[in-house]
């Protein structure tokens, strides 16, 4: 399996282990156009290659991913048909997440906000520098949190506390995000990379296929889950892109002030 078509994806393989790195280190790896495109195939890729029975998902530089481009949500918002395509490929990324029988580790190593946040809580094991800080402020620029946070946020932490923080968009330090389940473990950021690459090592000399149809059957209800609800979740998302409090979330980010929503 070759990846040298890839742009904003390094994908390294080593002793069937496949690091996956989101590669925009001097936007915080944040999504654009492209990157969400890349990361709608990117599962599907890696499930075919008989190279890999594990993967680590990860970021470059200082974040793990800050969410979306705000250059891209300006795009959609003068051209809000161009939607459409994030609506499909959003839920291609959760879809194929699911999919993807071979274990994937989420190797955060700095902030995790939005989609980052869902790709890393998408992951069946998530391991984060005690640095980091998660969290989904979809509402924080006027949008719904449609592209997965609905969906795994109250399974892994229950519907009060996943509502609390969908509603106000409030990132989790780490080592909080552990203490209440969000993730599985907050490490000092200097021993992430050890821990991280020791239980890549363990799922990789384990049964594979035991390994793999563990996971398959543990995400029956989840896959269920998720296709019950990313149609109307994306669906509301694709509507609050075209609401007055939305664009003037992204103008005021854009020109560096707060934004004065109208509910509109």
């Amino acid at each position: 399996m070759s990846y040298n078509e890839y742009q904003y994806l390094i994908v390294d393989v080593v002793d069937r282990v496949a690091t996956v790195t989101m590669n925009r280190p001097d936007k915080l790896n944040v999504a654009n156009a492209r990157l969400h495109t890349e990361l709608s195939t990117i599962f599907d890729d890696l499930q075919r290659d008989a190279d890999v029975d594990v993967v680590v998902l990860t970021g470059a530089g200082r974040a793990f991913s800050a969410g979306g481009d705000i250059d891209w949500m300006q795009e959609a918002v003068d051209d809000p048909e161009s939607f459409e395509q994030t609506v499909s490929e959003a839920k291609r990324i959760i879809f194929s997440l699911l999919d993807l029988e071979k274990p994937i580790i989420a190797k955060v190593n700095g902030h995790a906000v939005g989609l980052g946040a869902t790709l890393a809580l998408f992951c069946d094991v998530i391991f984060a520098a005690e640095s980091a800080k998660i969290g989904d402020p979809h509402v924080s620029v006027g949008f719904v949190a449609g592209d997965g946070g609905a969906v795994i946020w109250p399974q892994l932490i229950g519907y009060a506390r996943a509502k609390e923080y969908l509603l106000t968009g409030d990132l989790i330090p780490a080592r909080v995000a552990a203490d209440i389940g969000l993730i599985n473990h907050a490490v000092p950021s200097e021993a992430l990379d050890e821990r991280v690459t020791e239980f890549a090592g363990r799922l990789r000399n384990g049964a594979t296929k035991a390994i793999r149809w563990s996971k398959v059957s543990a995400n029956i209800g989840l896959k269920q889950l998720a296709h019950s609800i990313m149609d109307t979740s994306m669906a509301y998302e694709s509507l609050s892109n075209r609401t007055a409090d939305h664009a003037e979330a992204v103008a005021a980010f854009r020109e560096g002030r707060t934004p004065k929503f109208q509910g509109k």
